[in-house]
């Protein structure tokens, strides 16, 4: 689900974007996300491809989405924009049942996650900020 935000004109355009039900813990997610937050978006790639988690397959098509969509759709630069919100929230636990001895099942709780990605440009210099 990808969500863009334009607030005034004068201030940043953000564009949203959530990937819902990612078949892995919320914690291994915060692990790799703790690490991207607030940095630009090429030098988030260059991180994301070189960790060695899981979850870090993910989150770089999540980012890659992302920079694409601020790009195709806001006709932003995807070179001045950087991370300005992530988080991981938990999702659903897919409930399954495995047969066991004496004909019991067990119960298998696999935990899922919901990531969200916010990219912002680089706010351009103006006039207006910087009036004496």
């Amino acid at each position: 689900m990808i969500k863009i935000k334009k607030k005034n004109l004068n201030s940043d355009i953000e564009v949203k974007v959530l990937a819902q039900h990612i078949c892995m813990s919320v914690f291994k997610a915060r692990r790799v996300i703790d690490q991207i937050r607030g940095r630009s978006y090429e030098e988030t790639l260059m991180i994301l491809e070189l960790m060695p988690y899981r979850a870090a397959y993910p989150i770089l098509k999540l980012v890659y989405s992302a920079a694409a969509n601020a790009s195709h759709n806001m006709g932003l630069n995807e070179a001045d924009s950087f991370i300005s919100r992530a988080e991981v929230n938990g999702g659903p636990f897919v409930k399954k049942l495995r047969p066991r001895a004496r004909g019991r099942s067990y119960p298998i709780k696999r935990p899922t996650c919901h990531i969200t990605i916010v990219l912002k440009e680089k706010s351009k210099f103006s006039l207006n900020e910087f009036k004496i």
